[in-house]
């Protein structure tokens, strides 16, 4: 990379940073729907999940997935090991412009979701979700704004970041003390406050089932409390991601292998997800 590239990467960061700084003033990390106060979250009627999987052969392209799932027929499904009800999913191809930086994943990713969801809600309104399940992280940020409040604040929905590796900043570290409290956790639900050394409690760190080694980190993204986040990916746990989530990636990865194989038809995109093999597997994208 030569000086003028450097300079020019320097300044595309700064500019990043004062754009995440700027709506970051903008986040609520308070419940502010109805559903949200409510003892059985009554009222939720659709959540929705967003993925990213990219190609093998070129890392510029990739497939954004978007799926939602009708809540209460997912706990249903969760409780009789039936197939989810997905009322509307959406896998589209799109060429990433911007590469990743630590801590400014948004500027990759989340244009792509923005509008995958800016056309779900113009398509078919009436399937539009009223809270979204993001793959990354939320406040737990270097900058406490993270692709799930850039996200959430762009689209102005709801919205819960869900990282399956620690992100560590304000003091979180993965050490020998944080280690030990993923180990005490056993049950599905266990979970301990991820409090950073400015005395901040930026996350949870979250068992989603009982034969799961390692827990997720659920943070606040957008229009609502850590509680009521925590309280609806726990009712969203078959395996060790939330499903939305789950599912959105099942169907990016299967979009890709049947891409790879030829290309995609209509009826077999209907059933993207429906037979994957790793679907029973605790597993998320690491």
């Amino acid at each position: 990379m030569n000086e003028k590239q450097e300079e020019d990467e320097t300044e595309e960061l700064q500019r990043w940073r004062r754009e995440q700084l700027e709506l970051k003033s903008k986040v609520v990390q308070s419940d502010t729907e109805r559903w949200q106060q409510e003892p059985g979250l009554a009222g939720l009627e659709r959540v929705a999940g967003a993925d990213i999987s990219f190609s093998k052969k070129n890392e510029g392209q990739a497939c954004v997935s978007l799926v939602v799932l009708e809540f209460p027929t997912l706990q249903v499904s969760l409780v009789s090991k039936m197939l989810d009800q997905v009322v509307y999913e959406s896998c589209e191809m799109v060429f990433m412009t911007a590469s990743y930086v630590p801590g400014y994943l948004a500027f990759r990713e989340v244009k792509p979701i923005a509008t995958a969801l800016t056309a779900l809600c113009k398509s078919r309104p009436q399937l539009a979700p009223q809270v979204i399940f993001v793959d990354g992280n939320g406040v737990l940020h270097p900058r406490g704004f993270g692709l799930a409040c850039h996200l959430g604040v762009l689209v102005d929905l709801p919205c819960i970041g869900v990282a399956k590796d620690l992100l560590c900043v304000d003091g979180l570290e993965k050490d020998d003390h944080h280690r030990a409290k993923v180990k005490m956790l056993k049950t599905a639900g266990d979970s301990f406050p991820l409090v950073g050394i400015s005395g901040k409690t930026l996350g949870t760190a979250l068992l989603g089932c009982s034969g799961c080694s390692n827990p997720v980190y659920i943070s606040v993204g957008h229009r609502i409390s850590l509680d009521t986040a925590t309280r609806l990916a726990l009712a969203c746990f078959r395996y060790r991601v939330p499903e939305p989530i789950r599912q959105a990636d099942i169907r990016s990865r299967e979009f890709l292998r049947l891409r790879k194989q030829g290309g995609v038809s209509v009826d077999q995109r209907s059933k993207l997800g429906a037979n994957n093999s790793t679907a029973d597997q605790p597993h998320g994208k690491d």
